[in-house]
């Protein structure tokens, strides 16, 4: 039996070796345990959201359809109708949600009665 001190080599690497594999498999089984627990929670999710899809209302499918603009109401801080000149409503959405973001306040609580864009004649 050799003391610790004076070790060779090939028993050092043997060690060094072995401690590897040690840490290497107690990865390889949290790592397992994880995907398990994962599956798990997936499932579970899955389950509760199946029941939550069942506990909605089915709409009748020979009822007309409704405009949703009527039937739903407004957000609260809606400011009524907004007009656009010259303006696509794609770009006229991106620079209320630019105004909105700069001034660190929600949408809803900003009222823009108005967007027309600037030619480079009107500047």
């Amino acid at each position: 039996m050799e003391d610790l001190v004076n070790i060779s080599i090939p028993t050092a690497a043997g060690t060094a070796l072995l401690g590897y594999l040690v840490v290497f498999f107690g990865l390889v089984l949290l790592m397992c345990v994880l995907l398990i627990m994962g599956a798990i929670g997936a499932k579970k999710r899955a389950k509760e959201e199946a029941a939550a899809l069942a506990a909605l209302p089915v709409p009748d499918q020979d009822a007309p359809l409704l405009k949703l603009e009527n039937t739903l109401p407004k957000a609260k801080g809606t400011a009524g109708e907004l007009k656009l000149y010259n303006t696509d409503p794609k770009d006229a959405a991106m620079i209320m949600a630019i105004v909105a973001d700069s001034l660190g306040k929600p949408l809803n609580e900003l009222r823009f009665i108005s967007i027309r864009e600037v030619t480079d004649d009107e500047v």
